[in-house]
């Protein structure tokens, strides 16, 4: 198993990566609905409840 340092909180896991930016993150950082680490998921996600576009 090999494991690597999650990005933000830098503890060990699974590699996990990013389906934007490609950032290996832990579980607790990734957004598993989007598939994108917690930095890109809050760009990602509407700003207001009027619109669905994405920040990307």
């Amino acid at each position: 198993m090999d494991l690597s340092r999650c990005a933000f909180c830098e503890r060990p896991t699974d590699p996990i990566e990013c389906d934007r930016c490609g950032t290996v993150v832990c579980r607790m950082c990734v957004d598993a609905e989007l598939g994108f680490c917690v930095q890109c998921a809050e760009r990602a996600k509407p700003t207001d409840r009027r619109g669905d576009t994405f920040l990307l």
